[in-house]
């Protein structure tokens, strides 16, 4: 996927000031920000639900604007942050609702696409789940559910709106351990994620967004800064680097102040 100069207004308002990036498959690319900075905007743009005022994104090398919605569901799927559906369906079923684009409007699933979801939620561990509620489950099962569903879909660009940001800390882990994964095995991964320390940890790009523009763009060791992350949250942080440089935790300043003060 390629984004290039996406600019997008609500009304007089600017949100997006010329964004541009890549995301490569088998790269996972995390985008950083506050609330209200514009990542949900962009990534409506990204999915075609939103048209920008400027640019546009490409995915291998053609327009979005010029892709069936068919084309465009075989392309990329979406992961909500979360999803309340009216019906409580099985687990199964939700993950089936991915294979619609492949079976047609008007078709049943058949043994194929039974067959393909039944991987998708073995492939993530929750297959002893098919048969519950969707509305029985936790929010970290939910999410499993969700990627399932878009592994299903058999998009090879997978675009999660702060995947993490309603589970627990066990979850949380789980659920990044598993899009690294994917990321691995040849998916394009990109989450927005308000957390510096995740983004760090588990991305091989990180697009730092500060007033609807780019702030910074790389690898984490590159963007993840005491000065990028002190600008996005105006908060003043220090980075510190663990085990050699391999881990970097984000902290506030004052914890380094506090540190001095015990040990006099």
């Amino acid at each position: 996927m390629r984004v290039d100069d996406i600019r997008f207004s609500y009304g007089a308002g600017d949100v997006l000031r010329g964004v541009s990036f890549t995301a490569e498959y088998g790269e996972f690319l995390s985008v950083l920000g506050p609330n209200g900075v514009g990542k949900s905007t962009l990534f409506k743009c990204m999915l075609g639900l939103l048209t920008p005022t400027e640019g546009e994104t490409r995915i291998d090398g053609k327009p979005i604007r010029e892709m069936s919605a068919p084309e465009l569901a075989r392309s990329i799927a979406y992961i909500p942050q979360s999803h309340n559906p009216v019906f409580n369906f099985s687990v199964l079923d939700m993950v089936l609702m991915g294979t619609t684009a492949q079976v047609g409007a008007f078709s049943a699933p058949g043994r194929e696409q039974i067959e393909r979801a039944q991987q998708a939620l073995e492939r993530l561990g929750i297959a002893h789940l098919r048969d519950r509620g969707y509305g029985n489950v936790s929010g970290g099962e939910r999410q499993m559910t969700l990627i399932a569903r878009a592994i299903a879909q058999r998009a090879r660009i997978l675009v999660m709106d702060e995947p993490s940001a309603s589970l627990d800390f066990g979850n949380r882990i789980r659920l990044m351990q598993t899009m690294r994964t994917l990321a691995a095995d040849g998916y394009a991964v990109i989450q927005s994620t308000h957390d510096p320390d995740q983004a760090f940890l588990y991305s091989d790009k990180v697009l730092a967004l500060y007033s609807g523009r780019v702030l910074a763009w790389g690898r984490p060791e590159e963007t993840v800064t005491d000065e990028v992350i002190s600008t996005l949250y105006g908060l003043d942080v220090r980075v510190y680097s663990l085990h050699g440089g391999s881990v970097r935790v984000c902290l506030p300043a004052d914890i380094e102040r506090k540190e001095e003060e015990r040990s006099s």
